[in-house]
């Protein structure tokens, strides 16, 4: 399902974005679930994300980054590097 308001020229920076959360959710050990618990979101908003089909606002990557254990900037960062890679393509 792809979220009709993004840009094509983004889609590969927001997979990215969800390859980047959803590695430093396996790295706390959290299950899907539970980063949506703590995030204060939906699990299926998570796991859209994760697939890079939700283009997230900015107080979602905050609540994202807070439970996480890292700032917002680690996560967009990441995920620019990783698209520049051609990763999230």
């Amino acid at each position: 399902m792809r979220d009709s308001h993004i840009p094509k020229s983004f889609e590969g920076l927001i997979k990215s974005f969800g390859l980047v959360v959803r590695a430093h959710r396996q790295r706390c050990g959290f299950s899907q679930e539970r980063l949506a618990e703590v995030a204060g979101l939906d699990r299926t908003y998570v796991g859209c994300i994760e697939r890079g089909e939700r283009n997230l606002g900015i107080a979602n990557v905050a609540m994202l980054a807070l439970a996480l254990g890292v700032v917002s900037s680690q996560l967009l960062r990441e995920a620019e590097e990783l698209d520049t890679k051609g990763a999230g393509a």
